[in-house]
């Protein structure tokens, strides 16, 4: 059976493997290096979806593959939502530099609930279909774990001791805001096969 191809518009190397291990078989997901796709494509929309849809619009325009794009982004109770959909670039200066600034934000709030969001876009013949994700977690006050990316050393999800960055990926990989989105992403994917 031919390999269904499809772009994942991102070039970010651990979603890329997430999203490629709960795709599976069927399908070759490429990223965007993988289509010669070098432009830093804008996300100016003020949310995850117009984001998603923003990225994955892009890739259908210029390139023509079918395409699925994802925004997700931490959204902390006590900061009114942020950092949203800046979460990436909350402090202009990369992950540990947004983690830094994050915690000092919230110094001396007692309401440290937050949730990861993902929402995905996806274009695929002439369909638009968005997918979200949600999970919600509290904020810890120091780094934990070795794993991960992002925000996830300050992250513990509801119902786990450890932060996504100690639960390893295949633990991060089933219960993660992504994960969510994947999964209903790849259900809507293989339910199209089927017809």
């Amino acid at each position: 059976m031919m390999k269904q191809r499809i772009v994942f518009a991102s070039n970010n190397v651990h979603k890329l493997e997430e999203v490629k291990a709960m795709l599976g078989e069927e399908y070759e997901v490429l990223g965007l290096s993988a289509i010669g796709c070098e432009t830093d494509i804008p996300e100016t929309a003020d949310t995850f979806a117009g984001n998603a849809l923003q990225k994955a619009r892009y890739i259908k325009d210029h390139y023509g593959y079918d395409c699925f794009a994802d925004d997700s982004g931490l959204e902390v109770d006590a900061l009114n939502g942020a950092p949203g959909v800046y979460s990436a670039r909350y402090s202009g200066s990369g992950s540990e530099a947004n983690i830094d600034k994050l915690l000092y934000n919230l110094t001396g709030k007692t309401n440290r609930s937050a949730q990861f969001r993902t929402v995905v876009a996806l274009l695929i013949g002439e369909e638009t279909r968005f997918f979200e994700g949600v999970v919600r977690g509290t904020i810890i006050s120091e780094r934990r774990g070795q794993g991960g990316f992002g925000y996830d050393p300050i992250f513990v999800p509801d119902g786990y001791e450890g932060t996504f960055a100690e639960l390893g990926n295949e633990v991060k990989n089933r219960i993660s805001h992504r994960a969510q989105a994947v999964r209903l992403l790849v259900h809507y994917l293989k339910g199209r096969e089927a017809e």
